[in-house]
């Protein structure tokens, strides 16, 4: 049997990765964005307080692991 939409709509049991969990393509454009603007923000930092940049350039790591994630 074939892994397409219509075997994983109707449930069907098959060999290989399940479908219906694919990542949420909104979710993960939001967390790009947030990402972003966490970084952006810390290049910004970098000739004012190079602490404060890197706590945001590290947080847009983390943000970024997360947008993996969803």
């Amino acid at each position: 049997m074939w892994l397409n939409y219509e075997t994983v709509r109707k449930g069907y049991k098959t060999k290989g990765p399940d479908l219906r969990n694919l990542p949420d393509p909104d979710k993960h454009q939001k967390m790009s964005f947030i990402k972003s603007g966490i970084r952006i923000a810390g290049y910004i930092c970098i000739p004012f307080s190079l602490i404060t940049a890197t706590i945001l350039l590290v947080a847009s790591e983390i943000v970024g692991v997360i947008e993996e994630l969803v």
